[in-house]
């Protein structure tokens, strides 16, 4: 493999791996607003979240790619570059599954602890906040996980917004012969593997532990 092709593939890891964790991170946070607004007793922001997440839920990445890099722009709304387009399209078309992985993990938190966090004085926002939401992460540790791992894989996607991640590095690699095929089918596979296989593993560790905290 040449030093061209090295660093190709290096740029294409680097941008797939940051906007993954990038991404995410805001999913979670918006994933993480979207449970608390489902079990909300406030019905304006249950119908909100529940709209938000069958949109996202049920429509795909791609044309969501599509509806926002060439739809937006027609109304006025428009971003410099290719890679902020990329994080914020991921990171609300996952936190639609983040979300809706919380809304399971706090429905499975029994009522005694909801009706034990009111007892001491805590507003219906603390208890989320302080006794619902971290034992409903626990719970939700392995789906929580798995969405990442499908993040790292939606990426790929963003190369029609011209974001230069791996899929992009690869189709440039071939497209202007700088290796055979099978060099870039390969490195591209290991790429991927390079970051789920730590991923799985550390996802395995996290159950573990959440299970050993429950």
């Amino acid at each position: 493999m040449s030093n061209e092709v090295f660093q190709l593939f290096a740029e294409g890891f680097w941008n797939t791996l940051w906007m993954s964790l990038a991404s995410f991170a805001v999913a979670l946070v918006l994933g993480a607003i979207l449970a608390m607004m489902h079990v909300s007793p406030a019905p304006p922001a249950r119908w909100a979240a529940q709209v938000y997440t069958a949109i996202f839920r049920n429509t795909p990445l791609l044309v969501v790619l599509v509806v926002f890099y060439f739809g937006l722009p027609k109304v006025g709304v428009s971003f410099e570059y290719s890679w902020q387009w990329a994080l914020i399209v991921l990171s609300l078309y996952t936190s639609a599954f983040v979300g809706e992985t919380l809304r399971a993990g706090i429905n499975s938190i029994s009522l005694g602890q909801a009706e034990a966090a009111r007892s001491i004085g805590l507003t219906f926002g603390q208890s989320l906040r302080h006794v619902i939401l971290p034992q409903a992460f626990r719970t939700v540790v392995p789906p929580v996980g798995t969405l990442y791992t499908a993040l790292v894989k939606n990426t790929a996607l963003t190369l029609i917004l011209g974001f230069q991640e791996l899929s992009a590095k690869t189709e440039d690699m071939i497209n202007q012969d700088k290796a055979p095929v099978w060099v870039v089918v390969v490195g591209i596979c290991a790429c991927y593997l390079i970051i789920n296989l730590p991923t799985s593993w550390f996802i395995h560790r996290a159950e573990k532990r959440a299970a050993f905290a429950r």
